[in-house]
């Protein structure tokens, strides 16, 4: 059978499986439709956790970075994987002990004010649609290739199956569906990158085959006039700020926090978080080796060669306009160096021809980052229904994390500005209405950031990371572990941190996309860290000058720390 009839059983077979799960697992209280009920089991959670964590980014982006990127691509692995450690350690089981259905609330008690909660709403509600964006724009690219259609066409379809899971199931239904995403994305990751890694080195374990092959990616790459695959080109100073934004950027992020108040105790948000760190890694550590492959594979069936004997492949991803080629010196051949390959951005076509004009460079050929990991199977040579399950996993990851963020958008406006703030007399019934409606309403938005997004899937979710870093990090962090701070000091901090580091990245991304002029030499994708420093410092600066909390509040910090089954005696002077 064909690639596309393979496509079609396939995801077929998923999207029926996620609709019927969110059927069976439909949400009839607020309860359900926020946190499941409590009641999710300890490895449920891990492997729901681990899908709502693997989005696009991951899946598509991540191996798509390094691929271009080499060294410097492992940026994004060390900082999502160390993040993730830092969030289970050290937040999501004092997060769970203060039992509230998200994080806003838990900024808006914790800080004792409305306009805390209000100002976190806002922070949640900018890293959510920031980070959606990503995941839409991976539904996109997966569509357009396998089912043929317009990227924004795949974006709409991608909207609606969210539309019906997320609505419908809330908490309850995504969870139980992202346990199935997770089996699906995962399966579909390790296929493909084992049988490469035996068709290529005769090892059976890519993570640890791709080091054979990097001494002749180097050679291949340098004789084309790329830098060195193993050889990074970031300064210390970028990579070190990129980690920590992506890793601090992590643990303040409100779908992935969300998801340690669906367990029973805490001791079960402590498990969950061990679960779902196994299950991540196993991708995690399999990524580096697909993007390898990828690469070495890309530069053999492509550079240098005759159009005409290009493989069938990179004749339909052109039809999507994600790969494509100019004759600038008219040879007939694919001339692939370093340098973009067409001015403005991404190539233009008209009646299907190419319409850009040349820069000036040698550079013939435009590949999307975003690709990578779905054209990889192809460039292989492995079989239809490999590249079938390929686009079912993209889609799964997409899906999942979507899910999760559209999730916290609506709970975000149902819960904590329209019950907790505006309209406290409503009904659960009547919560449960807007938090549907809002949900409907954060997709057709999401839609239109991932027809229209700012830049690859791996970027634009860094981005949404180094908000999350500057805004909700160093709020949660002191709402655990510091008695003194209150809400003025939080507050000033929230905005000072979420202004400096969105300003930046408005700037250096869209008005002035110049690393002339970087603050320190720190790019975008890092600002994030510098953003949660002016957080602290600001915090701290204004508690200073400020009365301190209730002591019921600082009574409740003590309380959070301790063991489940222990409260702080005020008597004692703790």
């Amino acid at each position: 059978m064909s690639v596309m009839a393979w496509t079609y059983i396939i995801v077929g077979f998923t999207f029926s499986l996620y609709i019927g799960i969110a059927f069976w697992a439909k949400a009839k209280t607020t309860k359900d439709f926020y946190v499941a009920s409590k009641s999710v089991s300890p490895l449920a959670n891990g492997l729901a956790t681990a899908a709502d964590w693997m989005s696009a980014a991951s899946f598509l982006g991540m191996a798509g970075a390094i691929s271009f990127m080499g060294r410097d691509g492992s940026v994004y692995l060390m900082g999502w994987t160390g993040g993730y450690v830092l969030l289970a350690l050290l937040l999501a089981p004092y997060l769970r002990k203060f039992g509230k259905f998200t994080v806003s609330e838990f900024i808006g008690d914790r800080y004792y004010s409305q306009t805390a909660r209000i100002v976190a709403v806002v922070c949640a509600l900018f890293i959510s649609f920031t980070y959606v964006a990503g995941q839409m724009r991976g539904v996109g690219v997966v569509f357009s290739r396998f089912l043929e259609v317009d990227i924004n066409l795949g974006v709409f379809i991608g909207m609606g199956i969210v539309f019906f899971y997320a609505v419908l199931g809330g908490m309850k239904g995504i969870t139980y569906t992202q346990v199935a995403q997770y089996c699906v994305l995962i399966f579909a990751f390790l296929v493909p990158a084992i049988f490469i890694s035996l068709m290529t080195t005769g090892n059976p374990l890519p993570q640890m085959a791709f080091g054979e092959v990097l001494g002749e990616l180097d050679q291949l790459s340098k004789s084309l006039g790329f830098h060195a695959y193993t050889h990074g080109q970031k300064s210390t100073i970028d990579v070190f700020f990129i980690t920590a934004s992506l890793m601090v950027g992590t643990a303040g992020l409100p779908h992935v926090i969300i998801r340690f108040f669906t367990v029973p105790k805490v001791k079960d948000a402590r498990l969950s978080a061990g679960y779902a760190l196994l299950f991540i890694a196993i991708l995690y550590t399999t990524a580096p080796a697909v993007a390898t492959f990828a690469k070495l594979n890309l530069f053999k069936e492509v550079s240098n060669k005759s159009y005409q004997d290009t493989p069938s492949w990179f004749n339909k991803w052109e039809k999507t306009g994600l790969i494509a080629w100019m004759d600038k010196n008219k040879d007939g051949k694919i001339q692939y160096h370093p340098g973009k390959a067409f001015s403005p951005g991404k190539p233009q076509f008209k009646d299907n021809k190419l319409i850009n004009s040349p820069t000036q460079n040698n550079n013939e050929l435009y590949i999307d980052k975003d690709i990578m990991v779905l054209a990889s199977p192809e460039m292989a040579g492995l079989p239809n229904w490999v590249i079938a399950l390929v686009a079912a996993g993209g889609l799964a990851a997409a899906l999942s994390t979507a899910a999760g963020l559209l999730l916290v958008i609506s709970t975000c406006i149902s819960h904590d500005l329209l019950k907790r703030s505006f309209m406290p007399h409503i009904s659960e019934k009547q919560e449960l209405f807007y938090a549907r409606c809002s949900s409907a309403v954060a997709i057709l938005i999401a839609g239109y950031f991932g027809i229209n997004p700012p830049d690859f899937v791996a970027s634009v979710v860094a981005f949404a990371f180094g908000l999350a870093a500057s805004s909700f990090f160093p709020a949660i962090t002191m709402g655990i572990f510091s008695r003194r701070m209150n809400k003025e000091g939080v507050i000033s901090g929230m905005i000072s941190g979420i202004l400096f580091t969105g300003g930046y990245i408005v700037y250096f991304k869209f008005i002035n996309p110049s690393s002339n002029n970087w603050l320190f030499g720190i790019s975008p994708e890092g600002i994030g860290a510098l953003g949660m420093l002016i957080n602290f410092v600001v915090a701290s600066f204004v508690m200073t000058l400020t009365k301190s909390p209730p002591k019921e509040i600082e009574e409740l910090v003590e309380n959070i720390r301790l063991p489940e089954d222990v409260t702080c005696d005020s008597s004692l002077g703790t």
